[in-house]
């Protein structure tokens, strides 16, 4: 797998979050693939709940670490918001993951680099890092010629370093 440059967003607060959140999940189409890693209290669920609420989900989007998939529908297309922190490789395995890989769906999934191995080539790699209290600095790496794109054209409109 060829793996893309990395791209660089600052976040001076929760509304730059929101706007980076809003900003992808216009890209977003049937079979969509985001992973987000980060510490805990990087701000992986408060992006999450942006990325849903830009797709036009209404419900009140939590962590689903417990239940670890949730689904959600948004205005056109559903939403799969998943959290494998407490998986082990064989039990992401067993779930059939796959079918929300390549379903008719967006798939987010926090924790993503517990799974590494299951996941589709395909997919945008959002890591998130704090740098202060409010700020995070995200880095997004596109896996694919889809997530290529929707980075380039972040860099050419001035959103991404």
């Amino acid at each position: 797998m060829v793996v893309s440059a990395s791209y660089a967003y600052k976040a001076y607060s929760l509304e730059d979050t929101v706007r980076l959140a809003a900003l992808l999940a216009r890209h977003a189409g049937p079979g969509t693939i985001v992973t987000l890693d980060g510490d805990l209290g990087a701000g992986k669920t408060a992006f999450s709940q942006a990325f849903a609420k830009a797709l036009g989900v209404r419900e009140v989007v939590s962590s689903p670490t417990f239940t670890i998939i949730k689904e959600y529908q948004g205005e056109q297309l559903p939403f799969y918001h998943m959290d494998v922190y407490r998986l082990s490789m064989e039990e992401a395995d067993e779930l059939g993951l796959e079918e929300y890989f390549y379903g008719e769906g967006v798939t987010l999934i926090e924790w993503s680099s517990l799974i590494e191995e299951l996941l589709p080539e395909d997919r945008l790699a959002v890591t998130i890092e704090r740098a202060g209290e409010q700020e995070r600095l995200f880095r997004l790496t596109p896996h694919g010629q889809p997530y290529d794109l929707w980075c380039s054209q972040l860099k050419e409109n001035g959103n991404v370093q």
